[in-house]
């Protein structure tokens, strides 16, 4: 069984990072249009104006989420953290702070930005829950790992990872509605956006309970 086990690992190793990657590039491409939108001036129209207006919050918010997003995946390679526990550590130490910029902005534009026509109260609720979750997650994961809580620290940045990736799996939950039923009303759209965290909360919760959630005590002396 060992045998195997150091056969198939280098194999699968890298599936979940290189689709967690794939799962952020629809966002994260979206982002680099939007940036270039803003950086070429223009055209301003009534669904971004508010971003011309007001630039800084969605700028920082692309930027962090972005990558947030893509060098969190890496995280997730089990051979990478056992090889280089260094790389690990250091590429957490700008993971935190990339989160809670990607956390705080999106609160920062929930409150600040006028409601586009497409959205409404029920989803700015979301936003801000789902945003002060993450944040508080990666607060919790941090205050984790300096009292040497390695499950802890894991499971609470895998939560906060979760939702940062809610925009992701959103793309998914819209598709199937979007291609058979056109563009949703604000309350399907709100329960789209919800469904794209609440899967991802699901996942993280089945990572952390059901799938490598008791690192060994090796682990932990590394992680």
């Amino acid at each position: 069984m060992a045998i195997k086990d150091k056969t198939s690992s280098p194999r699968r190793e890298w599936l979940v990072p290189v689709l967690l990657v794939l799962l952020s590039a629809v966002p994260v491409i979206a982002g680099g249009f939007r940036l270039a939108e803003l950086g070429g001036g223009g055209p301003v129209t009534p669904g971004n104006a508010r971003f011309f207006d007001s630039p800084v919050p969605v700028v920082l918010h692309i930027a962090a989420s972005a990558l947030y997003c893509v060098l969190g995946a890496f995280q997730f390679a089990p051979g990478l953290r056992r090889r280089r526990p260094g790389w690990h550590r250091l590429a957490g130490r700008f993971l935190v702070p990339f989160g809670l910029v990607s956390a705080l902005t999106g609160l920062w534009m929930t409150v600040s930005y006028t409601l586009p026509a497409m959205d409404g109260e029920l989803l700015m609720v979301q936003r801000l829950g789902f945003g002060s979750a993450m944040a508080l997650f990666l607060v919790l994961g941090f205050a984790a790992v300096r009292r040497r809580d390695i499950a802890g620290h894991r499971a609470w940045m895998v939560r906060a990872y979760a939702i940062g990736q809610g925009a992701g799996t959103q793309v998914f939950t819209h598709l199937p509605w979007v291609l058979f039923l056109g563009a949703p009303g604000e309350v399907v759209r709100a329960a789209l956006m919800g469904a794209g965290w609440v899967v991802n909360i699901a996942v993280a919760e089945w990572v952390i309970r059901g799938h490598g959630a008791r690192p060994s005590r090796r682990a932990e002396r590394v992680g």
